[in-house]
């Protein structure tokens, strides 16, 4: 999740047309295309899945370490955010981007309302908990602690509960907990000192959802690169449990996860109890452009078919804490029972929603004018285009100009629209508007470059038609060695 003891710190700042939708899924495989379907998924009794409603691409936010949950028909997600907690949440996948966060948790503790990161949450008898991380400013000083809510909603309001700290760690860093439920009890699974790590994987016994209750049991688990074992996750199937975590330091386009398992029947704080898995199994994929995907969490289809997971992922390769945004696949079973998460996709790889999602009424329209709904973008003035940036682009173009003046204008039906699109240290500023209203300056500089980045998002617009105009100015900051602006993929929404 986050760069270990020894590395500095960094700033963590669906109906469509059954025929459209196969030419759809063609096109995606030069993006990627979907995950494998297994033979081995042999889920009992499962119900017949609904129809596809539409169809979604990532991100889902901009943010990392994600945790998300299906619940009373809205998906419920939350990511770092580092001075409070904030939950997103929409009945359907396709619109949790554009989603308003609800503030969860704030905290005048000067010991720990810092740095806040990686919250979960989960639901026990009519209550929800709610763990997270904090520290008073010091790195070194983040502890784990759990929020429980005043009423049956995983949106709050939450009070403060309780430290988790195991005996033996008690002033001890501690980071990422999450919560292992096996053979009717809870245990708290985290990353914190050990011998084998700085940050290495721990469990602990609990007696109840905020009450830690014996000493922690190190973990000397695998993988490929030695600095950090975190972010671990829980999945139950086939009287089996598998804990997945993520290796290496964040920033590193190496980062991926892991997995270990368990059978159901065994002590869980006994090390020699576990398997080690061999292997990655979630890891970079340069050829669809997706690197350091780990710290991640799972998640059930609102009709409870199909298993998805949720991880944060960036689209350079280059060692940095930033660009590291939000997305979700659907994940499938091998014959051996084990889960098998596949590749990541391409970030703007087009997915069908899952199984009973209502739908999002969300469509595409492409730099080249191409649209997979009632939209277009038309050009003033001359613009650069072509298939430089590869897997940072959608379909892998751009079009891109320094000149002041010149215009892209997206026509649009629907009632939002937001564009993603390459930032550069060689890009400059924007002005945007929307039906002719007022501008909005927007700097598309970066310090790295970065693809289907998330530029803008316009107001909430009465349905219909619409047009936005993003006009190059010519300008940019200090910092930029020049004024160019990307225009890439348009994402409109039309619910």
């Amino acid at each position: 999740m986050r760069a270990p003891h020894t590395l500095p710190r960094r700033p963590v700042p669906r109906h469509a047309y059954a025929v459209v939708a196969a030419l759809l899924a063609l096109l995606i495989g030069l993006l990627g295309g979907a995950p494998e379907a297994s033979a081995g998924d042999t889920r009992a009794a499962a119900p017949a899945p609904a129809a596809a409603a539409g169809t979604f691409r990532n991100p889902l936010n901009t943010g990392p370490d994600p945790f998300m949950t299906h619940w009373n028909g809205m998906y419920y997600l939350t990511a770092t955010q580092g001075d409070s907690v904030r939950m997103w949440r929409s009945p359907s996948l396709g619109t949790l981007l554009t989603s308003d966060p609800v503030t969860v948790w704030t905290d005048s503790d000067p010991s720990r309302n810092r740095d806040i990161w990686a919250p979960e949450f989960y639901r026990f008898g009519d209550r929800w908990y709610l763990y997270y991380t904090a520290d008073d400013g010091v790195d070194d000083h983040h502890r784990l602690y759990v929020l429980e809510s005043d009423r049956d909603d995983p949106a709050g309001p939450y009070h403060f509960k309780a430290k988790l700290a195991p005996p033996n760690h008690a002033n001890d860093f501690a980071i990422d907990a999450g919560i292992l439920q096996h053979n009717g009890r809870l245990y708290l699974a985290y990353s914190g000192i050990n011998q084998y790590q700085h940050n290495g994987l721990n469990i602990a016994p609990m007696s109840d959802p905020y009450t830690v209750s014996g000493n922690a049991v190190a973990f000397d688990a695998a993988g490929g690169c030695p600095e950090v074992r975190e972010g671990p996750e829980f999945l139950y199937r086939n009287g089996r449990t598998w804990m997945t975590y993520s290796a290496c330091d964040t920033g590193k386009p190496d980062y991926q996860i892991r997995m270990m398992s368990l059978p159901s029947a065994a002590d869980p704080l006994v090390p020699a109890n576990w398997t080690q898995h061999s292997g990655a199994v979630f890891s970079r994929a340069d050829d669809r452009g997706v690197y350091g995907p780990g710290h991640h969490a799972f998640f059930r289809s609102p009709d409870g078919t199909e298993d998805w997971i949720v991880y944060h992922a960036k689209t350079t390769s280059d060692y940095t804490y930033s660009n590291r945004t939000t997305r979700a696949q659907k994940f499938t079973w091998k014959a051996d029972g084990s889960p098998d998460l596949g590749r990541p996709l391409a970030l703007g790889a087009t997915q069908d929603l899952p199984s009973g999602d209502p739908g999002s009424g969300t469509y595409w329209i492409n730099d080249d004018g191409r649209s997979s709904g009632d939209g277009t973008v038309s050009y003033t003035g001359t613009w650069n285009s072509g298939t430089g940036c590869a897997t940072q682009c959608f379909w892998g173009d751009d079009h891109w100009s320094d000149r002041a003046g010149n215009t892209a204008t997206y026509t649009f039906t629907g009632t939002r629209i937001a564009l993603l699109s390459v930032r550069d240290t060689g890009n400059g500023i924007a002005a945007v508007s929307v039906d002719g209203g007022p501008e909005q300056r927007l700097d598309y500089y970066a310090a790295l470059r970065t693809g289907e980045t998330l530029q803008y998002v316009s107001p909430r617009l009465p349905s219909g038609r619409h047009t936005l105009r993003v006009r190059v100015t010519g300008e940019r900051n200090d910092r930029s060695g020049a004024s160019f602006v990307s225009v890439d993929r348009a994402e409109v929404y039309t619910n």
